[in-house]
């Protein structure tokens, strides 16, 4: 997880929120638009998952040694300004609820030049046996580090775009 050195333009929600380490902007990553590709946004998402499961002992030797994982089942992302080529930024991480075999889970990304909130993510995980390809209980180790987290996190106001419902609001005239 990041030092927090580089976060002096950004107002956290909360100290207790996981900070991913600083990732700067490819410019292959920039679109016919002139900014961050969309699924790029996703990327940098994922590597602030990545980033805050490896705290929990999900990380990249995870299913080498014990053949488990952890795959995305649902996710909504917000997307709020513009980031570009070269563009350093953070994401934050805070579970919002977990149980014996999944997270839920929302970040926001930064920018780190002027503290710009880019976009959101709202998440749920579920861990995976990989032999049986089925959903498993997380180990009493990784469900242990996890429950701190939560714990800690709950003391944290839930996002305002957390568990918004995509559509079309129909205005009444």
């Amino acid at each position: 997880m990041s030092d927090r050195s580089d976060l002096s333009a950004i107002a956290l929600r909360d100290a207790r929120l996981l900070v991913s380490p600083v990732e700067t902007v490819s410019s292959d990553w920039i679109d016919y638009n002139g900014h961050l590709n969309m699924a790029y946004y996703n990327v940098l998402f994922d590597r602030g998952v990545d980033a805050a499961f490896e705290t929990f002992g999900l990380g990249p030797d995870y299913v080498k040694v014990r053949n488990m994982s952890f795959f995305t089942m649902e996710a909504h992302t917000c997307y709020l300004g513009e980031i570009g080529a070269g563009d350093r930024t953070v994401t934050t991480f805070q579970i919002i609820d977990h149980d014996e075999k999944r997270v839920h889970y929302f970040e926001e990304l930064y920018r780190l030049s002027d503290g710009l909130l880019s976009a959101t993510s709202e998440q749920l995980a579920m861990h995976v046996d990989m032999a049986q390809r089925k959903s498993a209980p997380f180990p009493d180790d990784v469900s242990e580090r996890i429950k701190e987290t939560a714990t800690s996190h709950q003391m944290i106001s839930k996002p305002d775009r957390a568990g918004r419902v995509i559509g079309i609001r129909k205005r009444s005239d």
